[in-house]
């Protein structure tokens, strides 16, 4: 799998870009993607449709936009931008909003990229790496403080009990590939901690796919707006408003356990 420095090379690094509104601040991330080869035009404006039909999900914590589509022929390999705006701007999320940074993913599927979404998870959950990211000055020390943390091991896989069956938690976004990918590295560190990573296994899905899976989880984990699309599945769906916070992760995942 791809690392994080791959992913996301100086090239597609950009700090104090100006942008009037939030689809212009999204163009920018998609822009990046278009220069380094990762995606098309075609691309940007899906990322934009994205928003438009689902909401503002994709700002998945304080002042942070997460862009991204369903894999198309407008990805022409997996990659990842960084736009940090001169100013921020609004998507219309409830809590998160304004937003200060974009973070683009142009994905071919939904698993290369795994290794360095664990990365930046981790990377954006310690707050002094993120407060060093937000402050870095050129696009090069963005690039230097990603590459310094990337060191992600082999993705986490959860062993099943003897003589029994894994729970199972959902994380879900639009598209399965991104915001939700996201929660579930957020999700899967706090489990982890606990000692549970070998009882409680968490897919990252789609909203579609949510439905037909939600008899086979405990809960299903996501945003306010994927939330209201989902309406009533059956389990319980439990609303996370930062999809960094590892406190905000714990306090839910205690609330689904009742501990």
């Amino acid at each position: 799998m791809a690392a994080l420095s791959e992913l996301l090379p100086v090239a597609a690094v950009t700090v104090d870009a100006p942008a009037a509104d939030w689809r212009e601040a999204v163009r920018r991330a998609g822009d990046l993607m278009v220069a380094t080869g990762a995606a098309t035009d075609t691309y940007t404006a899906e990322m934009i449709e994205n928003v438009e039909r689902n909401g503002p999900y994709i700002v998945i914590a304080p002042g942070l936009a997460f862009a991204h589509a369903r894999p198309s022929p407008a990805v022409l390999k997996t990659g990842m931008s960084w736009v940090r705006l001169a100013r921020p701007v609004v998507f219309g999320h409830e809590s998160n909003d304004p937003v200060e940074l974009v973070v683009g993913l142009a994905a071919k599927d939904a698993s290369e990229h795994t290794a360095a979404m664990g990365a930046l998870a981790r990377l954006l959950a310690d707050q002094d790496t993120a407060r060093a990211l937000r402050e870095a000055p050129t696009a090069q020390a963005v690039h230097d403080i990603l590459r310094g943390g990337q060191e992600a091991g082999a993705p986490r896989q959860a062993a099943a009990r003897g003589g029994g069956e894994l729970h199972k938690i959902l994380t879900v976004c639009g598209n399965g590939v991104g915001t939700s990918l996201f929660l579930k590295q957020t999700v899967e560190g706090v489990l982890d901690r606990w000692g549970w990573g070998r009882y409680v296994t968490v897919e990252a899905t789609d909203t579609i796919s949510a439905k037909g899976k939600a008899n086979e989880a405990v809960a299903i984990l996501t945003s306010r707006e994927i939330a209201r699309t989902l309406g009533d599945v059956g389990v319980p769906v439990k609303v996370v408003e930062d999809f960094t916070s590892a406190a905000e992760a714990d306090r839910v995942l205690r609330d689904t356990y009742d501990v």
